[in-house]
């Protein structure tokens, strides 16, 4: 007898390997680029009105630009639970395509959306799109990934993120320099359906995962079909597979609050900083930045844009560091560099002649973000629940994560206008330091087999 993944745990490293990654990784920069782009396009609405955009219009005592910021956001919640569930009960592979679709034709439809409540609407179907992204694309990478590089290869899979975030800041440049603002914002939010359309093919094209297929459907030939894919060797038997009892949601939240607990609350605090500093960083550069509002709205675009350019080396940081310091510690080391810098930018920014120091440091504290929580946040779900639960439990604490993204959107804006911004970034060094709490709920992940860190009956088969 021999543990049937084995094969899978100890293969090398393979161009295989790292392309199941890019592909799942396009998904995400679609995802980050979608997300991130309001953020422009929202400044530009707002420095441009139109009549068919009144953002200052109230709705239950909420500005229009609120709803506008969250929809996608809100909705993605909604994306992750249910493709989280449909994933572990239909396949991955089955549902690697849909999700992409639906965030190609909620760009198209924000693209060419008529009024504000069309784009609202048109952002929440995108927003179903990148949830359903979440747990679909890094239970693949997991399932599919050896042991001693299992965290680089998700971590390269939401390292796209990154490159996403940078593409917004990018065509969102190139847009007001050639186009009219009444033009420039369609063509950001429509440029998102590209890189969606483009990975379509690819997903479908790849084969289910070996684990899906031999713990839940008892699929030989696909597992056969993975092996060849990675070159690993698999020969088919004509023994009996073992049985193996269906977890009922129930048991699952039994067995694993505790890990359910720290990887939701995780998510859900890191989120909060996250996209409150994201989504609002051009306005909150317009705040510390002196006499950047009579700046040319091209000089704006690229001033607001350098906290994204500063936290894309952080991804990649995260990418060669988490198989050697291990998920919990780089997690950690994140949060403590977030609440130290954000209570250091709460006490400059009180002091407009040291302006400079302060926007350093709001830049700065997106490398943490993306070294650490930010990385592994996503990282440990995808690696610590059983085979037939792992996309559900990636699911909900991706879910979690956007229902502290969405409260931290809606409100960041009144709590701005209430708090001030130090008391603010104050607030969040706080948050932070909650976040290093909720990670010792955690197990270390780094160098284990999926099985094992699960404490999931490794499923054995007779070669």
């Amino acid at each position: 007898m021999k543990e049937a993944f084995k094969g899978f745990d100890e293969a090398k490293l393979s161009k295989n390997h790292l392309k199941i990654s890019l592909v799942a990784g396009m998904g995400f920069f679609t995802d980050a680029y979608d997300l991130f782009s309001i953020s422009i396009v929202l400044y530009i609405l707002t420095l441009f009105s139109e009549k068919s955009f009144p953002l200052n219009l109230k709705v239950f005592n909420m500005p229009l630009s609120s709803y506008l910021a969250v929809s996608a956001i809100a909705f993605a919640i909604v994306g992750q639970l249910i493709f989280g569930f449909i994933s572990d009960h239909l396949g991955r592979k089955k549902v690697y395509g849909l999700e992409a679709t639906i965030l190609a034709v909620g760009a198209i439809l924000s693209a060419i959306s008529p009024n504000i409540y069309w784009l609202i609407a048109s952002r929440a179907l995108l927003g179903i799109g990148i949830g359903g992204d979440y747990p679909v694309s890094s239970v693949i990478a997991s399932e599919y990934g050896n042991v001693r590089d299992r965290g680089k290869l998700i971590a390269l899979v939401f390292s796209n993120q990154g490159l996403g975030i940078i593409a917004a800041v990018l065509v969102g440049i190139i847009s007001v320099f050639t186009l009219p603002p009444s033009l420039s914002w369609r063509f950001i939010l429509g440029f998102g359906a590209v890189p969606a359309l483009l990975v379509i093919y690819f997903r479908r094209k790849m084969p289910e995962t070996p684990r899906f297929s031999l713990k839940v459907k008892k699929d030989l030939e696909q597992v056969e079909r993975a092996a060849s894919y990675l070159g690993v060797s698999f020969e088919k038997k004509s023994a009996n597979l073992p049985k193996s009892d269906k977890i009922s949601f129930t048991t699952f939240v039994k067995r694993y609050w505790k890990y359910l607990a720290g990887t939701t609350m995780t998510w859900f605090l890191m989120d909060i900083a996250l996209y409150g500093t994201g989504i609002y960083s051009s306005f909150i550069s317009s705040a510390i930045v002196p006499h950047l509002t009579t700046a040319s709205l091209k000089e704006q675009i690229i001033v607001v844009g350098l906290p994204y350019l500063v936290g894309l080396p952080g991804y990649f940081s995260a990418v060669a560091l988490i198989d050697r310091m291990g998920r919990k510690r780089l997690q950690i080391l994140g949060f403590f560099g977030m609440s130290a810098i954000y209570l250091l930018t709460s006490y400059l920014f009180r002091y407009s002649a040291y302006f400079e120091a302060t926007f350093a440091l709001f830049a700065l504290s997106f490398y943490f973000i993306n070294l650490g929580p930010n990385t592994t946040t996503f990282v440990i779900p995808a690696e610590i629940y059983p085979t037939e639960r792992r996309s559900t439990g990636h699911g909900i604490s991706a879910a979690a994560g956007k229902l502290g993204a969405a409260i931290s959107v809606f409100y960041f804006p009144l709590l701005k206008s209430i708090l001030g911004l130090s008391y603010l970034f104050l607030a969040l060094s706080l948050i932070s330091l909650a976040g290093i709490a909720f990670t010792l709920l955690l197990p270390e992940t780094k160098g284990v087999s999926l099985e094992e860190v699960s404490e999931e009956a490794a499923v054995q088969y007779a070669f």
